[in-house]
Formats: C-alpha cells, sequence, structure tokens
C-alpha cells in the first residue's frame, strides 16, 4: 500500500491552484468540477462539496496538520511570498531552528497550514 494524495479543502478552486502554481510550480495533473488534482499529489475538494461528503462542518485554521516542503533559498521564497500575496498571515515569520534548519509557516488562502524549510542534512 502507498499514499497517493493529500485533499485540502478550499473555497475557491481557481484562486488556490493560483496560489500553489505562483508559490510551489504545482500544475493541475486533473480538474474534475470541484475535484483538482496537482503535481506531487496535493489535491483540492471544493468547499461545498467535501461539506457534502462528509456532512460536518470545516474548520479553517484548525492547526492540526500541515503541508511541509522545503526550499533551500528560503529567503527568496520569502520574498516571492509576500510579493505576490502580502496578506499572507504567518503562524511563524522566517526563523531558524536550534538545528540550524530556517523555517517560516504560514496560512493559505483557506486556512490550510503550511511549512516551508530548508532541506534538513541527513547522516
Amino acid at each position: 500500500m502507498k499514499l497517493k494524495n493529500i485533499l485540502i479543502v478550499v473555497n475557491d478552486i481557481e484562486r488556490s491552484k493560483k496560489f500553489y502554481k505562483d508559490l510551489f510550480g504545482l500544475e493541475t495533473i486533473l480538474d474534475n468540477d470541484g475535484n483538482v488534482i496537482l503535481t506531487e499529489g496535493l489535491v483540492l475538494q471544493d468547499k461545498s462539496i467535501w461539506e457534502n461528503f462528509i456532512e460536518k462542518d470545516i474548520i479553517s485554521q484548525s492547526n492540526s496538520c500541515e503541508l511541509y516542503f522545503e526550499e533551500a533559498d528560503i529567503e527568496k521564497f520569502v520574498e516571492k511570498l509576500e510579493r505576490n500575496y502580502p496578506n499572507i498571515q504567518y503562524v511563524n515569520p522566517l526563523m531558524t531552528h536550534s538545528w540550524g534548519q530556517k523555517v517560516v509557516r504560514f496560512y493559505d488562502l483557506d486556512g490550510n497550514l503550511i511549512e516551508v524549510g530548508t532541506p534538513i542534512m541527513q547522516g
């Protein structure tokens, strides 16, 4: 068995497709009426469809999970983030952990938590 996709709920599919392409270069593989599969296995699901499937409310900024990306030139990434999305809501601005990894955490346009960190050296 293997994990195929991670699904996140969004309010506006087109706006979210642009966000994930602008910042992370993710391309659309399949766009099927409120259900979009992007490269790297990320799935965007229209909020109203998801609510209908699970019959529960969606809790934005639940902080119970995050999408994690790695970027060697994190300062350049943060510049791009602030240039393209100046009103982005940060959880942690760019910081350096005690082990030397630089990270930034923020919410996407729908309250999904994202972390971008420099690659961790594994030895």
